[in-house]
């Protein structure tokens, strides 16, 4: 079978999972971005020279270069104007998480589907972790029978977490908030993981801890507007990264874009501490909590059921490393343990069962590889349904936006309204 031909639009530090495993498969036929930087620092990476175009020329460089896949790994609030260009164009597309950022875009997207009858896959990688597989196979072979409840605390830490503050993710019109642009990967798995999609959804957030007042309140450094630079634990210097600076730093004088900014600046109109309440269609409830300040990174999530209980504690990693930056910077004797995840079964009247305890894989604890694997055609069989196509992306998207929507009316929000003003049935 001929490879297919995929283009790659938006050339951020994402991109580079996808250039590499196309590349290699000599599958990759064009770049796009709004920085001939980048696109060259992609090229000189991969020791290629893929042709390479501006925004402006998008339409016509998937049919000059015979597009048969475009990759989407724009900034979000500008994925539906690629994917509904790439599907018009006769293009199926792979995009980044979220599909989409609001209403107006999921309408598109789905309506230009619908008319085209092209595919739209998202790059929803938790589902291939082999510890979330493993939460699948348990709870769709009834190992806790019929599911009430969902616990799920993610704890984002102050390196990770302040990275959304640093960056085009921390104006809520970029990025739709936490509650669409990282959350979506936490509403998937549960969607994926109880085999059903939201349908009410209530949700209570705030600026807590990030932003130019909090950062007064608490003692922090305002004073500055990047960190590149400056000694302070909140500070990305650029310059101590040859990666950041050639994508970013380097490309400052075409787009003016600042990977660094000061996390305690004007400009933060995103929440940092997150709960949403949601009921599923058939009745369980998700009891979520995002929390993006934390000492340490990791997350919890129990499932209660009729017939017992299953409790995964994943801990990425167990402190920040703030100013020190790498490991290799950190005092004599500090060792960060590696990541482990452990996950537990608890029959009724039965003592607990540990299933797995193990150290975490790379790339999102070893998703990002079987990914690709089937994004990219390689893959097999795929018995748990890991894939994730428009819908699983819709409903994902589905859980945010009536989250945010929640968040600014102080009220529940039925999803199947949102579905109408989409266009989809409920």
């Amino acid at each position: 079978m001929a490879v297919r031909r995929h283009a790659i639009v938006g050339l951020g530090s994402r991109a580079q999972l996808f250039a590499r495993a196309l590349a290699a498969r000599d599958g990759l036929a064009a770049f796009c971005d709004t920085s001939a930087t980048r696109m060259r620092v992609h090229n000189g990476w991969l020791g290629t020279e893929i042709p390479a175009y501006r925004p402006e020329d998008f339409t016509a460089m998937l049919a000059k270069e015979r597009i048969d896949v475009v990759v989407v790994c724009t900034p979000d609030h500008t994925h539906a104007d690629y994917v509904v260009a790439a599907l018009e164009a006769g293009c199926d597309v792979v995009t980044e998480k979220p599909m989409t950022t609001d209403v107006e875009g999921a309408r598109r997207i789905l309506t230009a589907r619908r008319a085209t009858g092209g595919s739209v896959r998202v790059a929803f990688n938790y589902r291939y972790n082999p510890v979330h597989r493993r939460v699948r196979e348990l709870l769709a072979g009834g190992a806790i029978g019929e599911i009430g409840s969902v616990e799920f605390s993610w704890l984002l830490d102050t390196a990770h977490g302040a990275d959304y503050f640093r960056r085009w993710h921390r104006d809520k019109a970029n990025s739709g908030g936490l509650l669409v642009h990282k959350s979506g990967h936490h509403f998937d798995l549960v969607n994926w993981w109880l085999g059903s999609g939201p349908e009410t959804v209530f949700a209570l957030g705030r600026l807590f801890f990030y932003g130019a007042e909090n950062g007064r309140r608490h003692g922090r450094r305002t004073g500055y507007e990047r960190g590149t630079g400056v000694d302070d634990p909140f500070a990305l210097d650029l310059d101590r990264s040859p990666r950041l600076r050639a994508l970013y730093r380097d490309a400052e004088a075409e787009d003016g874009y600042l990977r660094d900014r000061n996390v305690f600046a004007p400009g933060v109109t995103i929440e940092d501490d997150l709960s949403v309440l949601v009921r599923h269609r058939g009745g369980a409830v998700l009891n979520y909590h995002l929390h993006a300040y934390s000492p340490r990174e990791g997350y919890r999530v129990a499932f209660s059921g009729s017939e017992g209980r299953l409790e995964l504690d994943v801990r990425e990693n167990e402190y920040a490393l703030g100013a020190a930056k790498s490991v290799a910077d950190l005092p004599p004797g500090v060792v960060p343990e590696p990541g482990r995840a452990r996950l537990t079964l608890q029959r009724l009247w039965a003592p607990p069962e540990v299933v797995l305890d193990d150290v975490l894989g790379e790339g999102h604890g070893g998703g990002d590889e079987r990914m690709l694997a089937e994004l990219l055609g390689d893959a097999g069989p795929d018995p748990l349904g890991c894939a994730a196509d428009h819908d699983a992306g819709l409903q994902a998207l589905l859980t945010g936006l009536a989250a945010n929507r929640s968040l600014a009316t102080g009220a529940p929000v039925s999803v199947e309204e949102l579905l109408g003003e989409i266009g989809e049935p409920a």
